[in-house]
């Protein structure tokens, strides 16, 4: 698990809510703190779609792609006040992580590993981004961890994110 503390805030912004920058992602949950605070549970209510055999609007994650809703956070944010508090956790899409995992050669099997997530969270002056891995069962090997941790700093670095690196 790493910590990092964005140093940019208007171009972070504008790499997650307005540029495609993590499209690769989905959202678990979304807490937006402006004159209200809003509540978003990203898992999908496949029910909504219906059973009409129409399978083409249907999503296949159990969380909805962050490009889904990234625009509804976007509206919830902007503004002349900035928020108080926001709170993102998206996870890799399962199939990115697995690519990633067996391309490093990771010693867990990628079918182990729940997810790989990024914690974002915004305090009203500076955002940190948290990452995580979450197993399915009990490992003693770190090693997703540590491949997501240099994924994520690639990721961020590729993508001209700034950041420093918190203890």
């Amino acid at each position: 698990m790493k910590q990092m503390q964005i140093t940019s805030m208007k171009q972070f912004m504008n790499q997650l809510l307005v540029a495609d920058t993590f499209e690769s992602f989905l959202l678990e949950e979304a807490v937006i703190s402006t004159a209200c605070t809003f509540h978003i549970d990203g898992h999908v209510n496949q029910e909504f779609f219906g059973g009409d055999g129409d399978s083409s609007e249907k999503d296949t994650y159990e969380f909805r792609p962050w490009g889904k809703v990234k625009g509804l956070c976007f509206d919830l944010i902007k503004g002349k006040r900035t928020p108080l508090f926001f709170r993102f956790v998206l996870h890799l899409m399962p199939d990115k992580a697995a690519a990633l995992l067996e391309k490093e050669n990771c010693d867990v099997e990628p079918s182990e590993v729940k997810a790989l997530v990024l914690n974002i969270r915004y305090d009203g002056s500076k955002a940190t981004l948290t990452t995580g891995t979450a197993l399915n069962s009990f490992h003693l090997s770190k090693m997703p961890d540590a491949i997501w941790d240099k994924a994520l700093r690639k990721f961020l670095d590729g993508k001209g994110i700034a950041y420093e690196e918190l203890d």
